[in-house]
C-alpha cells in the first residue's frame, strides 16, 4: 500500500493548503525538540528522555495504527529489518541527539541537525551507487562539512566554543538518521508495506530495546517540574514522535517523497530561533554562516536529485 493510502481520493490540488500546514507544523515541531531535550536533561539521563519520549510517542500511533487496521502478523517476517531501522531511525538517533543537545546549546544542536540529508548522500553514494559523483554532488557535499566545522569551531578551545563531546554526539546520531534513509530505501522500500504499519513497528522494537537497557532510578525526576515534563509527554513524545510520523505520511501522501524531505530544512532555523528568542541563547555570527552552509549543501544536493 502506498503513502497515498493516507490521503483522500481527490483532485490533484485538493487537500495541498492543508499538506502545507502540515509541512510547516512538522518543521516547528521537529525543531523545537532540542529546547525540550534541553529542559529535560537537567532533570533525567539523556537514556531516560529517549525512553520515555518513545512511549509517549508510541501510545498514540499504537491507537492509530489499531483504529485504522494497519497491523498484520504477516509482516513479522521482516522483523529483522524493522529491527535495523529501529536502532538506526530511533533507539541510537534519538539517544546521540539528547546526549548532544544535553552538552550543547539547544540552538546549535538544532543547526547541526542539518547536516542529516548530507550523510544520507554519503551513504547513498557508498551503498545504492545511485548518486553521480560530480560538482554538483561534491561541491553540496563539502558546503554541508564547512558549515559543521563552523558551528563546531574544533580549532576554538575557550568557554564559548561548542563542546566537541557534544558536536559528535550530534554528527554520530545524524549518521544514523542519514543512513537509514539508504537501508529504508534499499531493503524495506521493496517490501510494500504500509507507512504506518512500519512505523509502528519500529518504534515498538525500539520501546523494548530502550525499555531493557535503560536505568529507571531517578526518571520521576522529570515529572516534579511542570515544564520539563510538559516538553517532554507533549512536545518530544505526542508531537515530536507520534504526531509527527503521522504528519510526515500526510506530506508524502500529497507533495511527494521530493518534496516532502524538503522539511529537513525547517528544524535547523526554528531551533535557531528558539533558542535566541525564547530561551535567550546567543547567536554568533559564525553560527549563522555555518547554519546557511549546511542549507546550501543540502539545497544543492537536493536541487539536483529533483531535476
Amino acid at each position: 500500500m502506498s503513502t497515498n493510502a493516507f490521503s483522500a481520493k481527490r483532485g490533484p490540488t485538493s487537500g495541498l493548503g492543508g499538506a502545507y500546514a502540515a509541512f510547516a507544523l512538522l518543521g516547528l515541531v521537529w525543531g523545537s525538540n532540542f529546547v525540550f531535550t534541553k529542559w529535560a536533561a537537567a532533570l533525567i539521563s539523556p537514556a531516560q528522555i529517549v525512553l520515555l519520549r518513545v512511549i509517549f510517542g508510541f501510545l498514540p500511533l499504537l491507537v492509530v495504527a489499531l483504529a485504522t487496521r494497519s497491523l498484520s502478523w504477516r509482516d513479522w517476517r521482516h522483523a529483522h529489518h524493522f529491527l535495523v531501522m529501529s536502532v538506526l531511525a530511533m533507539a541510537f538517533y534519538y539517544f546521540a541527539f539528547a546526549e548532544g543537545t544535553a552538552l550543547l546549546l539547544s540552538s546549535v544542536a538544532g543547526m547541526l541537525s542539518g547536516a542529516v540529508p548530507i550523510f544520507t548522500f554519503i551513504t547513498a553514494v557508498a551503498i545504492l551507487r545511485e548518486e553521480p559523483i560530480n560538482a554538483r554532488t561534491i561541491g553540496g557535499t563539502v558546503l554541508g562539512f564547512l558549515g559543521v566545522l563552523l558551528i563546531a569551531r574544533p580549532w576554538n578551545h575557550d568557554v564559548a566554543s561548542a563542546n566537541l563531546a557534544g558536536v559528535f554526539w550530534m554528527i554520530a546520531g545524524s549518521f544514523s538518521l542519514g543512513f537509514s534513509f539508504v537501508y529504508a530505501r534499499k531493503f524495506v522500500s521493496p517490501l510494500k508495506l504500509m507507512p504506518l504499519a512500519l512505523t509502528t513497528y519500529q518504534i515498538g522494537l525500539a520501546l523494548a530495546i530502550l525499555a531493557l537497557t535503560t536505568p529507571f532510578r531517578g526518571i520521576t525526576a522529570v515529572f516534579g517540574d511542570g515544564r520539563a515534563s510538559m516538553g517532554l509527554v507533549i512536545g518530544l513524545g505526542l508531537c515530536g514522535t507520534g504526531l509527527a510520523y503521522i504528519l510526515y505520511y500526510r506530506i508524502v501522501g500529497r507533495l511527494g517523497a521530493i518534496a516532502a524531505s524538503g522539511v529537513t530544512y525547517l528544524p535547523p532555523i526554528v531551533a535557531l530561533v528558539i533558542g535566541a528568542a525564547l530561551v535567550g541563547e546567543p547567536v554568533r555570527g559564525l553560527d549563522l554562516v555555518g547554519m546557511a552552509a549546511i542549507l546550501a549543501g543540502v539545497a544543492v544536493l537536493q536541487w539536483g536529485r529533483s531535476k
